[in-house]
């Protein structure tokens, strides 16, 4: 089936993807929509779209969102340094009035951001827009435009539609409600931890000088960890460095030296409570149970 060439496309790029990841991927491809990504944070909703990009041969944008972003950083802004330049270039060369301004409001002074780049593009590329929950509500109705018509209007140069159609992802780690309008233009599809299967699965493609017992330790540690009261619990890339790192360090079974094991946490606990909460004892517990 399609969504399983798309998903074996994916695999050979390192992301290992549900079927029911892939299938909704495959549906946004095939009918030109928006797919928004929830899912706590490390479960690998960024990864998904550079898996894509890098399947599909195209350039990866990527608009970061945080509070307070708008549409000067978003889409577009005027160059005003060169326009002043222009200006007291114009002004000494004797040229003023309408053709002027104009030359100053052309394409030439225009500084294309991540989202009107993405629709100016020759081929199509895959446009992300990540963590689009940190951003304001008010930043939800720039993107209306471009998700619903894929066209960005700019007063002084009229109304600019798609040279092609980016395919478009937005993740989301649920720190506030979307708008309905925004969810209606898109797809969906959950993004949770991965079974053991999966994750080990993941190990594997990405991490390939993992020994298949130290990568079964490492996921069921991992799992295990995730089932503790944390703070943050680690995500899948944090799994992988904590994979490299015990590799780098010569541990060939979890239960081999508890100072390597409680070392290499520093790849999976990012707050100085979970560092306290998982002691020596706590870390030996569950790679035993691991093991």
């Amino acid at each position: 089936m399609a969504f399983e060439r798309l998903q074996a496309e994916l695999a050979r790029q390192g992301y290992v993807a549900g079927p029911d990841l892939a299938m909704a991927l495959h549906l946004a491809l095939v009918l030109g929509r928006p797919l928004l990504l929830e899912g706590a944070a490390g479960v690998g909703k960024t990864e998904v779209a550079r898996a894509l990009a890098a399947a599909k041969g195209c350039e990866l944008i990527r608009l970061q969102c945080y509070e307070g972003l708008d549409a000067a950083q978003a889409i577009y802004e005027w160059n005003y340094q060169r326009q002043l330049l222009a200006i007291r270039a114009h002004a000494e060369a004797g040229e003023t009035g309408a053709a002027v301004e104009a030359r100053l409001f052309s394409a030439d002074y225009l500084l294309e951001r991540p989202l009107l780049r993405a629709i100016r593009q020759p081929v199509a590329p895959v446009l992300l827009i990540d963590e689009i929950d940190r951003a304001d509500e008010e930043f939800e109705a720039y993107l209306l435009e471009v998700l619903s018509d894929f066209q960005i209007t700019i007063p002084e140069l009229g109304t600019i539609t798609a040279t092609t159609r980016p395919m478009v992802i937005l993740t989301s780690n649920g720190t506030r409600d979307l708008s309905d309008a925004l969810r209606r233009r898109c797809l969906y599809a959950h993004v949770d931890y991965p079974d053991p299967a999966t994750e080990l699965a993941i190990l594997q493609a990405r991490c390939p000088g993992v020994g298949q017992a130290l990568g079964r330790q490492i996921v069921g540690f991992v799992q295990a960890l995730r089932r503790e009261d944390l703070e943050k619990k680690p995500g899948v890339a944090e799994m992988l460095d904590f994979a490299a790192a015990l590799a780098g360090l010569g541990l060939a079974d979890l239960t081999d030296d508890p100072a390597i094991l409680q070392a290499a946490l520093a790849t999976l606990l990012k707050t100085q409570g979970d560092r306290a909460g998982i002691t020596t004892e706590v870390a030996q517990r569950l790679a035993g149970r691991a093991a």
